[in-house]
């Protein structure tokens, strides 16, 4: 009698609370973690503030054709300041999410290889939220000092609650 009320009470009690106290600690050591995440993100706070800020500034403006001209302007300006030859401008508007959108656009150039290098770097240090996509190479003559260059290059339109 007193083994099987052992049995039971471990079946009923004792095998329950162990797996409570064990989900208790797992969940506990779980918080801690996303405890010790939130405390980093305080002290960060400032940092990813200033950042968000300059993004918003370096966003382009909600207004389609004000974009368009903001980075078309840009493009020239990058173009004069290289010395770079442009073949051909290709844009395109992209929305992947309801809170954004991105201005694309495909540059085809020519040049060699220090202009393609300074307008890459103009693109680059740009005020405007612009990141390369992608980047094609090739060389126009056997050579290589006459390069031809493929840039494909998004730029940021915050269309959302920017809070």
């Amino acid at each position: 009698m007193v083994a099987v009320a052992a049995l039971a009470a471990d079946r009923l009690v004792f095998s329950p609370l162990i797996d409570l106290w064990r989900d208790h600690a797992h969940r506990i050591a779980e918080l801690r973690t996303d405890l010790d995440k939130g405390k980093a993100l305080l002290v960060r706070e400032q940092a990813i503030r200033d950042r968000w800020d300059k993004l918003q500034k370096s966003a382009l403006p909600n207004d389609g054709s004000a974009a368009e001209s903001k980075v078309l302007t840009a493009v020239e300006r990058w173009t004069r300041d290289s010395g770079l030859g442009v073949t051909s401008i290709k844009p395109q508007w992209k929305q992947p999410a309801d809170d954004y959108k991105t201005f694309e656009c495909r540059v085809d150039a020519a040049g060699d290889i220090e202009t393609l290098m300074r307008f890459l770097y103009e693109i680059e240090r740009d005020p405007l939220a612009v990141r390369v996509e992608d980047l094609e190479l090739s060389a126009r003559d056997d050579n290589g000092l006459q390069l031809s260059l493929g840039v494909r290059f998004s730029a940021l339109v915050l269309t959302g609650a920017q809070g």
